[in-house]
């Protein structure tokens, strides 16, 4: 990375902060705006299977995540109904499936990520939070484990920066088994993925899906052209998350997901087990870090953003 893009990176990061205004509306979602602008929705009411954030934007407000099954938009895949917005779940917690959890999706083992306490939500300048705390409840509605969640919008001119601070704690003995659905993902706009403008590189500069998928890297950067402009979604996995560096599931068709267990599925060996166990009264802490950027993954010094990251 060039000394002027760290310089570059540096004058954005000291200019005027722009406020972040987090609202409430109701019991079905609470709305994020920055500088006055639109970013996103955290959507979490009784009507959804699990909780998650749509449509995610740009800076200059270009919506990067697509946008159905939620709105209907020409030209938009209608496939894997389950991939909403950006969400936060596992295929297989005890054979309960988290990940392909539609109502519409007819497996008789598809468990719910349920609202306990929507805790402390504030705006401010420079950042604003939402805290939440869901169960994750079995096909029974017995409840495997709590999470606990605080996502934090950062004000930056120019990016757009979610961090999510998840724990989870045991209420039964919970596996999180060995596969490749999973585990904090979120669906990009067509334009974006690999079968359009897109491109993946991960930390290590492997390039593309056959590179990228099912490999281990501290993070991944997916760029491509929309409307006219260069812009990219990376993801971040944290040095302290649990079997750092993380899995990648990503793919040319536009899911992008960071998935600590899937081994026996990403190594293609059948030998492997990626699982763990979390037991009653246990914690694990993930988190992670979504920047959304202007530019190609060089000049928005993603490498340099995740060296600070701390």
């Amino acid at each position: 990375m060039t000394l002027r893009a760290i310089l570059s990176i540096l004058v954005l990061a000291t200019a005027a902060w722009a406020e972040v205004n987090i609202t409430r509306h109701g019991d079905e979602k609470v709305s994020v705006s920055i500088d006055g602008q639109p970013f996103t929705d955290f959507y979490f009411g009784a009507r959804t299977t699990k909780p998650f954030l749509h449509p995610l934007r740009t800076a200059g407000g270009k919506i990067v995540t697509r946008v159905w099954p939620m709105e209907e938009k020409e030209g938009e895949a209608k496939d894997h109904v389950h991939h909403q917005g950006l969400w936060f779940t596992h295929g297989d917690v005890n054979g309960t499936d988290f990940w392909a959890n539609d109502p519409s999706q007819k497996s008789p083992k598809k468990g719910l990520v349920v609202l306990e306490k929507l805790g402390r939500i504030s705006s401010g300048r420079k950042s604003g939070s939402i805290s939440a705390t869901f169960l994750w409840k079995d096909s029974a509605g017995k409840a495997l484990l709590r999470e606990s969640r605080t996502m934090t919008f950062h004000s930056d001119p120019k990016l757009r920066i979610v961090d999510f601070d998840v724990t989870f704690t045991g209420i039964e003995t919970a596996k999180f088994g060995d596969t490749k659905e999973g585990f904090f993902a979120l669906r990009l706009t067509a334009p974006l993925d690999g079968k359009h403008t897109g491109r993946m590189v991960n930390a290590e500069g492997k390039v593309g899906e056959k590179q990228v998928w099912g490999k281990r890297s501290a993070w991944v950067d997916y760029v491509g052209q929309l409307e006219g402009e260069t812009v990219g979604v990376a993801i971040f996995d944290h040095a302290s998350n649990p079997k750092h560096p993380t899995y990648w599931h990503s793919r040319d068709y536009g899911l992008f997901a960071a998935n600590q267990f899937g081994e026996h599925d990403f190594h293609a060996d059948k030998t492997r087990d990626g699982s763990m166990t979390l037991e009653p009264g246990k914690s694990w802490r993930f988190r992670y870090r979504v920047v959304i950027h202007p530019g190609d993954t060089e000049s928005a010094g993603i490498a340099w953003l995740y060296s600070s990251w701390k």
